[in-house]
C-alpha cells in the first residue's frame, strides 16, 4: 500500500512509521497511508527561508508570473490523472473539475495579474509620493517587499487541489516560499498534485514544500517573518490563532473558516419568475456540488413567508432528480462525503438542527446509493430542512458540513438583514431579486457580515459563476465566524505576503531606491531625443523639453469647430467671465494635451511603437489666448515585458505657461522596442 511522502528540505521523505490508513470515500478500501513521523519541521522551515526565499526574491514579479503560467499549463496536461484520483474522494467529474480546473485557473489568473498589474521589478511601489516638506526636498513613499519567511498553508479536506493552489499562487507571486500541509482525508490527491509540481522542475527549489500528516510542532518553529494561512473549522482556527508562538511573535495569521452562508429570495421573485427558478436551482446546486462540502455552500435559505410552501415544493422536485452514488456511474450527480467520520459529524449536526425544524426532503437512514454500499461508502442523500420559526438559534449556530440546508421564513427587508447577521459572519451570501430598492437595503445591511455577496437575477444569470464560486480577482474570506481573513482578491492577496514600509528621503534618493523618477530629482536632457532610444538605452530621468507655442483665439475656435466641443467657456466671452474659475474664454483642455503631444513627439519611425494611454490627467491652470505653452516630458518608469521585444515606458508630463505655472499634468504611456537581437 502507498504511504504518502512529504517533500521537505529538498528531498522526498518517507514516514518513520506505518501511518494511518486513508479510505476510499466510495468503497471504503484503503487508498494510502499518511504520517509525518520523522519530518524535521524546524529544518523544513529553515530550508524554505534559506533556499526558497532568496531564489524567489531574485526574480521579478513578471518572471514569477511566467513560472505560474508554465506550472498551470503543466498541471492542465495531467488533469485526467487528477480527475481519476479525485473520484476516490467521493467527487463526481463535475466536482473534480470544480476543484482541479478551478485551482489551475487561479494559477493562470495570478499569472495574468502579475504581468498586467505589477511591475517587472522585485519591489512594489504603492500609492503616490507624499510631500513632507514645503520646499519639496523631503518626500515619502510606501514600498512593499516580500516577507523573508515561509507561508505555512494549512488546508481543508474539501478542495485538495484548489485549496493549496489558491494559497500558493499569491504567495509565490509575492516572492514568498510555501509549505503546504493538506488535510489528511484527501491528502493523497494533494500529494500527487505536488509531486507533479516538483517533477516539472518549473519552480525554484525550496519555493514549495509538502508535509503529509499531522502538523505536530510545526507552529513552534515560526518566526516573525513567517505567515500562516489556514482553511478549516472555526474552532481549529481559534486554536491555531492563539498558539503561543503565533501570538508571541505576531505571526501573520489568515483564516478562512466554515460559515453559515445565507441566500435570500426577494419578495418580488414569485413562482413563475426567472428569479424564483434561479433561487431554487442555485440552492440545489449548492447542496449537491461536492456533496455540500463547501465552505461557501448555502446553509440558510431565507424565503418570504408567503412563499415557503412553493419554494419547498420546487426544491423537493429538483432534489428528487439528484442521483447519489458511485461517481464512476455517469448517471450519478452527487458523490460521497470525504469520509465515514465526516458523515457521522454531519449526522450529529443534523440531529441538532432537527430541534428547530423538520425534514422537508431526504432520509439519511433509509437510502440506497447507486452502485455502492451505503455502509462502506460515506454517502448521504441531500437533506432539506424547514424551520418555520426563524428565531430559533440552531439554524444560525449549527452547521452540517454536507448536503444539508434549512429553509427559513422572513417578513420584510429588516428581518432578512437581522436573520442573515445571526450567522455572525459569513464567507458568501446571495440575494436573488430584480427589485433594486430591496437589493440596496439588504446588501448594505448584510455587507458588514459578509466577505462576498452575489446579487442574482435575469440580468447577470447567464454569466454568473454562482453563489459558491470564489474568484481569484475577488477576496475570499469573511468577518467573525468566517475567520476574519482574506485570501486571493487579486493584488490584495499578494500584498498579504509583503511588508509595507514607509520610506522617507529626498527626491533623488527615493528615485534611486524605487527606480521611479520623483519630481525634484534632476532631469537628464541630451542631444538625442528620448523617443530615439531603444528600451535598454533609456534611463529614468531622461527628458525632452518642447516649446514654447502660443495659443491663439483662432486655435480655440478651430478646435471647437473641428471637434464639435462648443462649450460656452471656450466660445462665449461674457459667459466665460461670469464663471468664477475663468477671466474670459479659455482653451480646451484636450487642445492643450494635443499641442503638448506636438511639442514632444519625435515624428520619424523609431523605437517608440505606440502611445497607448494617458493616466492621472489634471488641468490645473486656465489657458487663455496669448499664453505660451512649454512641455517637459521625463521618463518616469521603465518596465520591460518578458519575452516580447518591447516594454512600457511611463513619462511624467508637465505642461507649463509663460509664468512657469503648470497648466496640465499627466502620465503618457508608450510601448518602446528593445534593441534588435
Amino acid at each position: 500500500m502507498v504511504t504518502l511522502r512529504s517533500y521537505v528540505s529538498g528531498s522526498w521523505h518517507s514516514p518513520a512509521n506505518e501511518g494511518v490508513p486513508l479510505p476510499d470515500a466510495v468503497t471504503g478500501e484503503e487508498v494510502a497511508r499518511i504520517s509525518s513521523a520523522g519530518v524535521d519541521m524546524g529544518a523544513a522551515l529553515a530550508y524554505g527561508r534559506r533556499t526558497g526565499g532568496p531564489a524567489l526574491r531574485e526574480l521579478t514579479f513578471h518572471q514569477r508570473a511566467a513560472l505560474l503560467k508554465a506550472l498551470a499549463s503543466h498541471l492542465r496536461e495531467h488533469r485526467e490523472e487528477l480527475y481519476a484520483l479525485s473520484a476516490r474522494t467521493g467527487a463526481t467529474l463535475g466536482d473534480s473539475k470544480f476543484d482541479i480546473d478551478g485551482g489551475i485557473g487561479v494559477l493562470f489568473g495570478y499569472s495574468s495579474k502579475g504581468r498586467r498589474e505589477l511591475p517587472n521589478d522585485t519591489l512594489l511601489v504603492e500609492g503616490d509620493v507624499e510631500p513632507l516638506g514645503k520646499a519639496g526636498t523631503f518626500v515619502g513613499q510606501h514600498l512593499c517587499t516580500p516577507l523573508q519567511g515561509v507561508a505555512v498553508q494549512i488546508n481543508a479536506f474539501n478542495f485538495p487541489v484548489w485549496g493549496p493552489l489558491e494559497k500558493l499562487a499569491p504567495a509565490f507571486l509575492a516572492g514568498m516560499p510555501s509549505l503546504i500541509k493538506p488535510a489528511s482525508q484527501t491528502a493523497y490527491l494533494s500529494a500527487r498534485m505536488i509531486e507533479l509540481v516538483v517533477e516539472s522542475g518549473i519552480l525554484p527549489e525550496g519555493s514549495v514544500q509538502l508535509v503529509c500528516g499531522d502538523a505536530r510542532d510545526l507552529l513552534d518553529h515560526l518566526t516573525e517573518q513567517d505567515l500562516v494561512a489556514f482553511t478549516g473549522s472555526a474552532s481549529t482556527a481559534r486554536r491555531l490563532r492563539t498558539h503561543p508562538v503565533v501570538v508571541g511573535r505576531s505571526v501573520r495569521f489568515n483564516a478562512e473558516a466554515d460559515s453559515l452562508n445565507v441566500s435570500i429570495l426577494g419578495p418580488d421573485a414569485a413562482p413563475g419568475t426567472q428569479e424564483f427558478d434561479l433561487f431554487v436551482k442555485q440552492l440545489v446546486t449548492e447542496m449537491t456540488v461536492k456533496a455540500g462540502q463547501k465552505c461557501t455552500a448555502i446553509r440558510r435559505a431565507l424565503v418570504p413567508a408567503p412563499l415557503m410552501d412553493e419554494v419547498a415544493e420546487a426544491v423537493r422536485e429538483r432534489l428528487a432528480k439528484v442521483t447519489v452514488g458511485d461517481p464512476a456511474n455517469p448517471d450519478v450527480r452527487m458523490g460521497a462525503l470525504a469520509s465515514l467520520d465526516q458523515r457521522e459529524e454531519v449526522r450529529r449536526s443534523l440531529k441538532a438542527l432537527l430541534d428547530a425544524g423538520r425534514v422537508a426532503f431526504g432520509d439519511p437512514d433509509h437510502f440506497s446509493p447507486v452502485d455502492a454500499d451505503a455502509e462502506r461508502g460515506a454517502f448521504m442523500p441531500p437533506i432539506l430542512l424547514r424551520a418555520d420559526d426563524p428565531g430559533r438559534p440552531e439554524p444560525h449556530e449549527v452547521e452540517a458540513f454536507g448536503p444539508v440546508s434549512t429553509l427559513l421564513p422572513y417578513e420584510g427587508a429588516g428581518q432578512a438583514v437581522e436573520l442573515a447577521a445571526r450567522g455572525r459572519g459569513s464567507l458568501a451570501g446571495s440575494l436573488v431579486t430584480a427589485d433594486t430598492g430591496f437589493a440596496r437595503a439588504v446588501v448594505l445591511g448584510i455587507a458588514p457580515w459578509h466577505g462576498r455577496l452575489l446579487v442574482l437575477n435575469s440580468e447577470d444569470a447567464k454569466e454568473s459563476t454562482g453563489h459558491g464560486s470564489p474568484l481569484p480577482a475577488l477576496i475570499h474570506g469573511g468577518p467573525g465566524r468566517a475567520g476574519g481573513g482574506e485570501e486571493m482578491g487579486g493584488v490584495r492577496g499578494v500584498l498579504h505576503h509583503m511588508q509595507r514600509t514607509a520610506v522617507q528621503a529626498g527626491p533623488a534618493m527615493l528615485t534611486a531606491l524605487t527606480g521611479r523618477w520623483v519630481p525634484g530629482t534632476d532631469r537628464t536632457v541630451t542631444d538625442e531625443h528620448p523617443f530615439r532610444k531603444h528600451l535598454e538605452d533609456l534611463r529614468v530621468g531622461d527628458t525632452a523639453v518642447g516649446g514654447p507655442r502660443t495659443v491663439t483665439l483662432e486655435d480655440v475656435e478651430h478646435f471647437a469647430a473641428f471637434t464639435g466641443d462648443t462649450f460656452y467657456a471656450h466660445m462665449d466671452e461674457e459667459s466665460a467671465k461670469a464663471n468664477p474659475f475663468f477671466n474670459g474664454r479659455v482653451a480646451h483642455g484636450y487642445l492643450i494635451v494635443s499641442f503638448a503631444a506636438g511639442l514632444f513627439v519625435s515624428p520619424g519611425p523609431g523605437p517608440v511603437l505606440a502611445n497607448y494611454g494617458l493616466e492621472n490627467l489634471r488641468f490645473l491652470t486656465p489657458v487663455y489666448p496669448g499664453d505660451e505653452l512649454t512641455v517637459t516630458l521625463t521618463a518616469k518608469q521603465i518596465t520591460p515585458r518578458e519575452g516580447t521585444g518591447y516594454g512600457e515606458v511611463r513619462w511624467d508630463t508637465d505642461v507649463t505657461n509663460q509664468d512657469g505655472a503648470s497648466v496640465a499634468k499627466y502620465d503618457v504611456l508608450t510601448l518602446v522596442a528593445s534593441r534588435p537581437g
